[in-house]
């Protein structure tokens, strides 16, 4: 790991005048801003190629690697944003969780967090653990620009599902026990992740990020009920810890359509929609008040092109319902997507939706 760079580096310039930020606090935009969740990753060759023997959490926390993957989908693409190249796990490793990205799998936990006792191991995060991550934001705000970068964190449902199982599950047994079965630890869990989270995003967003994403993966497993009563609080936290540094902030899950209004509710400026929801409904759901991210379906891209240009045309048009609109997928790039297509889709965006 390099030592900080920070007094080398000039001031973050103001990107408020981007396509991004524009759309994100509702204002006019020359055209629909465009980039893809997990822009930087499997689906491009420079990436394999700079990877091909790193570890995915030292590529994380190494500013020049980060810096580079970033910046790739952003030279392919042409795309209105570059999202920060990192991995939900991140902070966690920072504060001292044994965490490994295996391969096929994904986050494994050497140690699960199911007790009282194994809570005490958690500390909050400051800057002091993530050096690093000040100075790949500050290297890369060099590169981009007048490109804004988009800094993420994980939230702290699905951050502490991770902790709770030892890694991913598709029933969160474990997790929605100790929900239920010890509401106590359970809100102690969740707010200390809230802390770990929000202090991430902070640190990407001083080093000069113009907007931030929480990402809530696994939200779409819980009732309303339950993501009310032991989730958005949370959530919440998160987001109004970063509220007073002015940057548009996206909350985004995964099979949340009967959620998007609470998770609007959180403190979002944007609501992220996958693609089981149509823009329009999500306008519908959350009052109109919020600009909205999405949504094509990530397969789609493996479709006819004449299959997915209507698909993008429809889109972009139902977009136009909503006081704002962020084009995105309404979940990651798929591996083996061609990012030839990818290009395309952003040349389209921004072809039909030019003011």
């Amino acid at each position: 790991m390099t030592s900080p760079a920070s007094s080398t580096l000039h001031p973050a310039p103001d990107l408020s005048g981007s396509t991004l930020v524009r759309a994100a606090r509702q204002q006019p935009v020359p055209h629909t801003p465009v980039w893809f969740m997990r822009q930087a990753g499997r689906s491009l060759p420079e990436y394999r190629e700079v990877r091909k023997d790193v570890a995915m959490l030292t590529s994380c926390r190494t500013p020049e690697l980060v810096t580079e993957i970033t910046l790739q989908p952003v030279r392919r693409h042409g795309v209105d944003a570059a999202i920060f190249f990192s991995d939900i796990v991140v902070p966690l490793q920072a504060v001292g969780v044994d965490v490994d990205i295996v391969a096929g799998t994904g986050p494994v936990i050497a140690e699960p967090i199911r007790t009282r006792a194994d809570l005490d191991r958690l500390p909050q995060l400051t800057p002091e653990h993530v050096p690093d991550i000040t100075e790949s934001v500050q290297l890369l705000t060099a590169e981009l620009g007048d490109t804004p970068l988009i800094g993420f964190a994980g939230a702290p449902f699905t951050l502490a599902s991770y902790l709770v199982e030892g890694g991913p599950s598709k029933n969160h047994e474990r997790t929605k026990a100790l929900m239920h079965g010890d509401p106590q630890l359970w809100s102690d869990l969740c707010a200390r992740l809230a802390q770990i989270s929000g202090a991430f995003l902070r640190v990407q967003a001083q080093a000069g990020a113009s907007a931030v994403q929480l990402f809530d993966s696994w939200a779409g497993h819980l009732s309303r009920a339950d993501y009310l009563r032991h989730v958005e609080p949370h959530s919440r936290a998160v987001l109004e810890g970063v509220a007073d540094l002015g940057v548009p902030r996206i909350h985004f899950g995964v099979g949340t359509g009967e959620l998007l209004p609470a998770m609007a509710d959180a403190g979002a400026d944007v609501i992220g929609v996958d693609y089981r929801v149509s823009l329009p409904d999500a306008v519908e759901r959350t009052g109109g008040r919020y600009a909205v991210q999405g949504n094509l379906d990530p397969a789609l891209l493996f479709a006819p092109w004449e299959a997915l240009e209507a698909r993008v045309r429809e889109i972009v048009e139902e977009g136009r319902s909503a006081p704002g609109h962020i084009f995105n997928l309404g979940h990651g790039v798929l591996p083996q997507t061609d990012p030839t297509v990818l290009t395309r889709v952003v040349e389209l965006v921004h072809e039909i939706s030019a003011r």
